[in-house]
């Protein structure tokens, strides 16, 4: 077992006990619904997160990068939905993973010309592929809107093409990360699963097959009351959770099992800040639970020994590799806070930072050192994805 003082900071810890118990408790919500769990894992892009989430059973995923998919692909995982429109550009590397390791790999689209060229493309490798229609629940970012007259066109196009099956609608209800309270999110939740039930019921009256319904999201798939009429959700970022799903109520801070290590280079009495070495490269300058939750700055801060919030400090200024820690009431002339902070940090002491975004934070590093419980050293260290290419 590896101490963390003797890391290389910046570094991402994982919290194993926190995960495994996230994992659970969605998998036991996806079982009472009645539904399967794939699993979005551009959250984590981790095959060791991916066998717990889907409890070792190497069952489907959701991917949102072709590096993604090739990573999971070469690990065993051969049931992989690509949940971001599809470009014909990509045909050729999902083609060469489809063939390389026997995966499935489902697309995604939402306009006509994107399927008749995936479609071009495809046959000319003679590569076949499913594809979900995008439904516009109410997110805004892509899709086609449930009573939309494009829907039955574009579900003809997919079936008139040579490489291209339809395998149902997928829809995702990106806009209930803006609401607060179970009361706003079940709303939004129901609307995602009516708008996907009634595009599939659309489809199927047309004489089209549907065999998969797809919603995701993380509160949506926590709040929902109903999942009838769907087949499969895909919630990502339940399985690290953040202050962004904890500032709503979707979990505690408790159930935060990510966070950054970081080490603490320095004191700036004129500026009364704490200087540490992770920055927005290592910690994202995403502050998305500011919406709901002030005080927050870019990340809470916690001793080393632990994940619960020293009280009163954020991480309140980031620059490209050092980030600033300030102390409530620092902008006062409270001069007993800031000496304070400066005792409880010392020059040298580590950090934990509690990040806003999970997704976000975790993207730019290759792998997680995983840890159990407050005081434990590293008891493994997981690889991960990066980047986009699918050599990467």
């Amino acid at each position: 077992m590896t101490p963390l003082a003797e890391l290389t900071t910046p570094a991402l810890l994982l919290d194993v006990g926190v995960l495994e118990r996230n994992c659970e408790a969605m998998a036991e919500r996806a079982a009472r619904h009645g539904v399967a769990l794939r699993p979005h894992l551009k959250t984590a892009k981790s095959a060791e997160v991916a066998r717990r989430a889907t409890r070792g059973q190497g069952g489907g995923l959701t991917v949102s990068t072709v590096a993604e998919a090739a990573y999971f692909a070469r690990r065993g995982f051969t049931d992989l939905t690509y949940a971001v429109g599809i470009d014909a550009n990509k045909i050729e590397a999902l083609h060469g993973i489809q063939r390389a390791s026997g995966a499935r790999i489902t697309l995604l689209a939402d306009r006509i010309d994107a399927v008749q060229a995936a479609n071009s493309r495809a046959r000319v490798l003679g590569a076949t592929f499913r594809v979900l229609l995008e439904i516009d629940t109410g997110g805004g970012r892509g899709g086609v809107g449930p009573n939309d007259d494009e829907l039955l066109s574009l579900a003809h196009e997919v079936q008139r093409s040579e490489s291209l099956s339809l395998a149902g609608v997928l829809t995702h209800a990106g806009h209930s990360y803006h609401v607060q309270g179970g009361t706003a999110i079940r709303a939004v939740a129901e609307a995602e699963r009516a708008g996907a039930v009634q595009a599939a019921g659309r489809l199927r009256a047309a004489g089209m097959p549907v065999d998969v319904v797809s919603v995701g999201s993380t509160p949506t798939a926590v709040c929902a009351q109903t999942l009838e009429g769907v087949t499969e959700m895909r919630p990502g970022v339940y399985t690290f959770f953040d202050l962004d799903q904890a500032a709503r109520g979707i979990c505690g801070v408790e159930d935060i099992a990510l966070s950054v290590l970081a080490t603490v280079i320095g004191h700036n009495p004129r500026s009364r800040r704490v200087l540490i070495d992770a920055g927005a490269l290592a910690l994202s300058k995403d502050q998305s639970a500011a919406e709901f939750r002030s005080g927050l700055g870019f990340g809470l801060v916690c001793h080393a020994g632990g994940t619960v919030p020293l009280p009163g400090l954020c991480v309140a200024e980031l620059h490209q590799e050092h980030g600033l820690i300030a102390c409530d009431g620092d902008g006062d002339g409270d001069d007993d806070g800031v000496q304070a902070m400066f005792r409880a940090l010392p020059v040298g002491s580590r950090v934990r930072v509690l990040p806003h975004h999970a997704c976000m934070t975790a993207a730019p590093y290759d792998r997680y050192h995983v840890v159990e419980g407050a005081g434990s050293g590293v008891q493994a260290v997981w690889d991960k994805a990066c980047g986009w290419q699918a050599g990467a």
